[in-house]
């Protein structure tokens, strides 16, 4: 088996590095989004990311990896909302942003090995097309969540849909980083 663990990790490198620079140019100013905010901001990276892989070409000059890397520290600023609660200043220093990221991957990179542990690493057959589907799901069904004020009858909540939405976008990057490393 190959080291699901070590490869998630790495990815995991590269989005926090990003992180840790755009709080260096705007500190924690995403304090401010409420979560339904942060949905939308996710929203609107998968629906770029479904848009690029129908249409095979970017306006923009940036392909799909970026965004998966924003759904990956969007999901963590929202695990961080739900945590803490919005703010209408930014109340929080960068190291605590850094802290609270750092606890919320941990978290995440935990549940995404019970997971994967349970489906025997099913997600390695799987097309990064069907992660960008899931993702999408997983955005309607927070948004329902959210418009029942959090509250669900036997579903998973917001914060599971948001760990979920992460661990896909982990998998459709290290499934990228083996394919590039393949064609080297």
């Amino acid at each position: 088996m190959l080291n699901t663990s070590q490869q998630y990790d790495n990815a995991i490198a590269q989005c926090r590095e990003l992180f840790v620079n755009k709080m260096k140019d705007y500190g924690p100013s995403w304090r401010i989004l409420r979560p339904r905010s942060v949905t939308d901001q996710i929203f609107i990276k998968a629906k770029r990311i479904r848009t690029l892989e129908l249409n095979g070409e970017t306006k923009v000059g940036e392909g799909i990896w970026p965004e998966f890397i924003g759904i990956i520290n969007y999901g963590i600023i929202g695990l961080i909302q739900l945590q803490l609660g919005y703010s209408d200043t930014i109340d929080i220093t960068k190291e605590r942003a850094l802290e609270l990221y750092d606890l919320h991957i941990a978290e995440t990179k935990r549940l995404m090995i019970a997971k994967n542990t349970d489906y025997g690493e099913a997600w390695r057959d799987m097309r990064i097309s069907s992660y960008t589907d899931l993702i999408l799901t997983k955005i309607q069904r927070t948004k329902e969540i959210e418009n029942h004020n959090g509250e669900t009858l036997v579903s998973e909540g917001i914060d599971a849909n948001y760990q979920d939405m992460i661990n896909y976008s982990v998998f459709a990057l290290i499934k990228h980083s083996e394919e590039t490393a393949a064609n080297q």
